[in-house]
């Protein structure tokens, strides 16, 4: 009985280990496209953060306003 409890506890823990082990594969290789396309298109990439910088500081100043309302 004893022995069948340990073998359960490896089988769990063989299972834990792949799981981990694919999930930290498969964000290196989401990591690595991701530069890759960014390397790619980084004047478009250049052309969205230029585009997004006037938003991001409209939010930044209605923030702002909200605290100092308070």
């Amino acid at each position: 009985m004893a022995e069948e409890i340990k073998k359960e506890e490896k089988k769990v823990e063989v299972g834990k280990i792949f799981s981990t082990a694919l999930k930290v594969i498969l964000g290196l290789a989401f990591f690595a496209l991701g530069l890759a396309l960014v390397g790619r298109w980084f004047w478009a990439v250049l052309t969205v953060f230029k585009g997004c910088i006037g938003l991001f500081l409209i939010l930044a100043g209605i923030i702002t306003l909200a605290i100092a309302k308070e």
